[in-house]
């Protein structure tokens, strides 16, 4: 399995496989590559690149958790691109993911050649925040995948209501590692701690700026329809601020959805086929 060295020393682990586009998956806050293994089966028209991001899945966790953060995860992944020796490459960010790419969006745009946004925006509601912050750096309650699956389903029905139990059960595996001591997590918990600390150093900042630097660039974003994350009033406002960028509402699903969508799919290959 393929590793590279980041400027500050940490081994990341990365995929890259077939052919085509340069695809790079950006996961969500406490994800990794898998993050996209319901999209893999629909990519065979592109390079799909994936990154555990730093304290995540196979990659090293980073002594100091304060670079758990957006700016260091966006150099990580231009320390990718070089490391493949490519010049540009698309980018399908789900959440932190997507944070991640419109900060390169500010930083390096000439990097990008199109952005796919996976259920966030510039901005995340309180609410939202809230909730994720009940679960970040916690083992979970239950000690197996069933039950976490069962416990999971029922915690979701609301927002995905139409998702069978053997889905949540593929996405607790994904989360988690089953050990006779019970669940534990597939990144490092500290990750808890940065997001804290950060938190603790004043508001968060605009980051209409950052989503405003893809004026240019291909780009498309996906929402579930149920989403505590992104709003439909910030789904909207994207829409009307950059006006050739691509949208799809995902009915009964929230954050994130799973892209394999017939709706995310339509629109990921529509933005990538401006770039072909």
């Amino acid at each position: 399995m393929p590793f590279f060295n980041t400027s500050d020393g940490l081994s990341l682990h990365y995929s890259d496989k077939g052919n085509g586009v340069p695809l790079l998956c950006l996961a969500g806050l406490t994800r990794d590559s898998r993050d996209f293994r319901y999209f893999a089966p629909h990519a065979a028209c592109y390079r799909m690149i994936t990154l555990d991001s730093r304290g995540r899945g196979q990659s090293d966790y980073d002594p100091e958790f304060m670079n758990y953060n957006v700016l260091r995860e966006a150099q990580d992944a231009l320390e990718l691109l070089d490391h493949l020796g490519l010049a540009q490459a698309a980018i399908l960010g789900t959440s932190r993911g997507g944070l991640v790419a419109m900060t390169l969006a500010a930083i390096a745009r000439a990097r990008l050649s199109a952005v796919i946004l996976n259920d966030v925006g510039p901005e995340i509601p309180p609410g939202g925040i809230a909730r994720i912050m009940e679960y970040v750096g916690l083992r979970p309650a239950a000690k197996t995948w069933e039950r976490a699956a069962e416990t999971l389903g029922n915690l979701m029905a609301h927002a995905f209501p139409d998702v069978p139990t053997s889905r949540w059960r593929e996405e607790v595996e994904a989360f988690y590692v089953q050990t006779p001591q019970g669940l534990s997590l597939r990144y490092d918990p500290r990750l808890r701690d940065a997001l804290l600390e950060q938190a603790e150093t004043g508001p968060a900042p605009d980051l209409w700026p950052l989503f405003l630097a893809l004026d240019g660039v291909p780009c498309g974003v996906i929402r579930g329809a149920n989403s505590d994350i992104l709003s439909a009033g910030t789904f909207a406002e994207m829409q009307r601020r950059l006006t050739a960028l691509q949208a799809a509402e995902i009915p009964n699903r929230g954050h994130v959805p799973f892209l394999d969508e017939p709706e995310a799919l339509a629109l990921i290959h529509s933005v990538l086929d401006q770039i072909k």
